[in-house]
Order: structure tokens, then sequence, then C-alpha cells
């Protein structure tokens, strides 16, 4: 069964630790207002809010921090993780380190970075030890990696099998056409050889009748002979 992975909310952090000074009533009322826009799951609206609240305040480590969420709700990784980054130089809480590391982790591993969601997942725990949720999400991170590396090891072993295959059916092939070539030469040889005796009887039989020629035309000469020399007898018809 896929586990749910859970996603840190900072509305609670914005409201809080922005303070009540004069100077700070311009960004705050933009990210209150950001808050509870995000929290209708108005995400868009949100952001437009945060952004103005960094307008005011370009260092409000809540404004970065909540930009990041927006992003993230609307399935924008790469902004959320430039804004969490952001807001990391924005503080120097290592609650709220913890905290920005988490959101990374979860960005990056929305985004299929195993590795790199792994190694963020660390440095949020490196900073608060016993924050269960980012060590839940650190185990689904390294299970999900195992599973990568296995189905990628299957999928190396399976093409590998694949190219042993087409080695021996080409080796197969290139045997059946060696086979071929061999008979090939092998029926053109006899065929010459046939030829060759063909020639030869041919020959043979121009002598054998050559022979028998000459044998016929001296008999008849011997028989020619034998009226030479005799007188030719004339009958008288009256």
């Amino acid at each position: 069964m896929k586990r749910r992975i859970s996603f840190m909310l900072a509305l609670s952090i914005a409201v809080l630790t922005l303070g009540g000074t004069a100077l700070a009533q311009g960004p705050r009322s933009y990210v209150n207002k950001g808050v509870k826009l995000y929290k209708d799951g108005k995400y868009v609206d949100s952001e437009v809010e945060f952004k103005k609240g960094l307008g005011k305040s370009p260092d409000n480590f809540q404004a970065n921090f909540n930009l990041g969420d927006s992003y993230y709700k609307q399935g924008n990784f790469q902004d959320a993780m430039k804004s969490f980054q952001s807001s990391i130089t924005k503080t120097k809480s290592p609650l709220l380190k913890s905290k920005v590391y988490y959101n990374i982790g979860n960005s990056l591993l929305k985004d299929k970075k195993l590795k790199e969601s792994i190694a963020a997942y660390t440095e949020a725990l490196k900073l608060d030890p016993g924050d269960m949720k980012t060590k839940y999400n650190l185990s689904y991170a390294l299970d999900m990696l195992k599973h990568q590396k296995n189905k990628n090891k299957n999928n190396k072993n399976k093409n590998d099998k694949n190219n042993q295959n087409k080695k021996n059916q080409n080796k197969q092939n290139q045997n059946k056409q060696n086979k071929n070539q061999n008979k090939n030469n092998q029926n053109r040889q006899n065929n010459q050889q046939q030829n060759q005796q063909q020639e030869q009887l041919s020959k043979e039989q121009a002598q054998a009748i050559f022979a028998a020629l000459n044998h016929e035309e001296q008999k008849l000469q011997k028989k020619l002979r034998k009226f030479v020399g005799k007188p030719m007898k004339v009958t008288k018809d009256w």
C-alpha cells in the first residue's frame, strides 16, 4: 500500500512569529491574508499576497516560507524550493531551519529527486532530531530509492538477457548463413565437376564417332578398289 507523504504547513509559524511592531504591520497584513487564502485552498491568490508581503519586506522569513508552500500546492516544485532556500537565510532559528529543510525534502520528493530529498531530510533531522514527520518521510524516500535501484537492476538484467539472446540469434543466423554458403559452394563445385565430366564424355563420344567414320570410310575404299581395272560390260540393243 502506497504511503501518503505528509507536508508541514507553515501557517502557525507565519502568524506566531510576526511581531507587533509598527514596521511589521505592512508585511504582516499581507502574510495573514495569504495564510487565510491558503487555508481556503486558494493557492494562487495566497501566492499573490505573500509576494506583496515580500515587496514590503524582502527579508521576511514567513513570506518567503509560505510563498514556497503556495508554489508547492500548485505543483510548482522548482519555485517552491527556491522560496524555501531563500527563507533559510532569513532566520537563525535551528527549529525553523529544520522545517525549511523538511519542506525542501518534500518538494524534491515530489519532483522525483530521491537522493536530494534524502539529503534534505537528513539536514532537517540534524537540526531537530525528534521530528517524527521528517523521520517518516526520510524512511519513505529511502524505501523508494531502494525500490528504484532494484527496478533499475532488474531492467539491466533484462536488457543484458535480451542483448545475449540477440547475440545468440545473430550467431545462429551467421552459422546458418555460413552453412548455406558452404552448401552453395559445394553445389557449385559439384556442378563444375559434372560439367567437366560431361565435356570429357562429349569429347570421347566425338572421338568414337570420328573413329567409326574412319573405319566405314576405309571399308568403302576397300570395296571401291575391287572394281578398279575391271572392264565394263556393254549390252548391245541391236
